[in-house]
């Protein structure tokens, strides 16, 4: 007899069923990537605003990130311990009023503030959003659904490139960028209350009843032929913690699951994430040191995030015909090339730009692919700490390097070798997952990773 988890992996694909799911998830990973992007957007406004150095400048993002990173970690561990559905909401509304309470900021350090505690709320949506759509997804259609749900971030990028284009003559500009974002935050939480907890978590935490429920209308509602099936019965319990004991429980259950699958997904997220992050911190500032004026450098900005479209579409098409490995290997590298070539010809406005919207391909090629790999590496009662920690790594990492990037390396060492040495980091983590992680286009969830201790449940709240 088969298990509940293999039906639902089994199940078609149905637009009004999975991918309702998808688009919901999808709209808050659209919220995370608007308010990363802004932060690009916001840095020269706000140092204009209140006369910050360039170090101080940098604080604005990595506010924000390093807020973010804390979210991956925290909401990752609320999503393993008490249920997807819970964090899956609570998390935009975080994100909702501390960046309404941001655009009201009277100084700069109630701003950072206010920045890093948005960021603690949407830090979650990554993590959470993507165990929920991987637990819902059928296994045959799953790497091509988590490669889409990247689909989302150019468009939140790109939203958060044409409202800060098109506000930048409007008095008191940054401000209604951030607000701009939060009335449909707010909407997208109250329709995210209707989405059902994830039948995968509810089995490998010992609510039975609550999984059949699930599973049985996941089936009539695809028009599945119904089969019985079973539940596998709890195998074994972690005690459980609350506050920073259960999160850092979580961190020894995720490296004891296996310490070669967690490494290669720290070192995947915090190589390629510290490249994609500071080209898109930078990259306005970086264009007006040129010479351009906002408009065209945030114009320019836009276009690296409108072409990360086609970046998504082509992830979408390969993920499933070479697998998910290849495409890393190859794309990853590839966009840390692009830009050191952008930092080559950056006198050439034109070769500039062309390789703006290369790196914004290339970057949206990989990270999607990426994110699916590492929430397809590890089992349902880890699914999604394991995804945050690897998030929360890079995040902690790249939070600093928006600080480091404009007070450190672009003035000691210059653009074309700040890009190299970062794109030397993105070879060493690929060449480390070659050897060190198995492929996992095609297999079922919970069943990828050889080696590794899949009998780790958590207790039900």
């Amino acid at each position: 007899m088969r298990t509940g988890d293999q039906v639902v992996q089994d199940l078609p694909w149905k637009w009004g069923v999975q991918g309702k799911i998808f688009i919901i998830g999808g709209l808050g990973y659209m919220f995370d990537a608007w308010d990363v992007a802004l932060n690009g957007f916001l840095t020269p406004l706000l140092g204009t605003e209140f006369g910050l150095s360039t170090g101080q400048r940098g604080l604005v993002a990595t506010a924000n990130l390093v807020g973010m990173a804390v979210g991956a970690v925290a909401w990752g561990t609320v999503a393993d311990r008490v249920g997807r559905k819970r964090a899956f909401s609570i998390t935009l509304l975080i994100f909702a009023l501390f960046s309404v309470l941001g655009a009201l900021s009277p100084s700069w350090e109630v701003f950072l503030i206010l920045r890093f505690l948005a960021g603690i709320g949407l830090g979650g949506c990554i993590p959470v959003d993507y165990a929920l759509v991987s637990e819902f997804s059928p296994k045959k259609q799953r790497g091509r659904v988590l490669a889409a749900m990247d689909g989302w971030w150019p468009v939140g990028t790109t939203l958060a490139g044409l409202s800060a284009t098109f506000l930048v003559p409007v008095q008191g500009n940054w401000r209604w960028m951030l607000a701009l974002m939060v009335l449909p935050a707010l909407l997208l939480f109250w329709v995210r209350r209707g989405i059902p907890e994830s039948p995968l978590y509810l089995a490998r935490t010992g609510r039975e009843a609550e999984a059949r429920a699930v599973i049985d209308d996941l089936v009539m509602r695809t028009g599945a032929a119904h089969e019985p099936y079973e539940i596998p019965a709890v195998a074994a319990a972690v005690q459980r913690r609350r506050g920073v004991g259960a999160a850092l429980e979580q961190l020894r259950l995720v490296w004891a699951f296996n310490p070669r699958i967690t490494s290669v997904a720290w070192a995947l997220f915090i190589s390629v994430m510290l490249v994609y992050y500071a080209a898109l911190s930078w990259m306005p500032s970086i264009l007006r040191a040129q010479g351009m004026g906002d408009v065209a450098a945030f114009a320019g900005t836009t276009i690296m995030n409108a072409v990360g479209i086609l970046g998504v579409i082509t992830a979408v098409l390969l993920v499933e015909v070479v697998g998910r490995k290849w495409v890393i290997a190859v794309s990853g590298p590839a966009a840390a090339l692009a830009l050191v070539v952008f930092a080559l010809v950056l006198d050439v406005p034109s070769a500039a730009i062309t390789m703006i919207a290369v790196f914004g391909f290339l970057s949206l090629t990989v990270i999607p692919v990426m994110y699916a790999y590492v929430s397809e590496l590890y089992p349902t009662p880890l699914r999604a700490s394991g995804f945050g920690w690897a998030s929360s790594s890079s995040r902690a990492v790249t939070g600093f390097a928006p600080l480091l990037f404009g007070s450190v390396l672009w003035p000691v060492l210059g653009l074309p070798l700040t890009f190299t040495v970062l794109g030397v980091l993105v070879v060493a983590a690929v060449l480390w997952m070659a050897v060190a992680a198995p492929e996992t286009r095609g297999r079922e969830l919970d069943h990828v990773t050889e080696g590794g201790d899949e009998s780790l449940v958590i207790t039900p709240a």
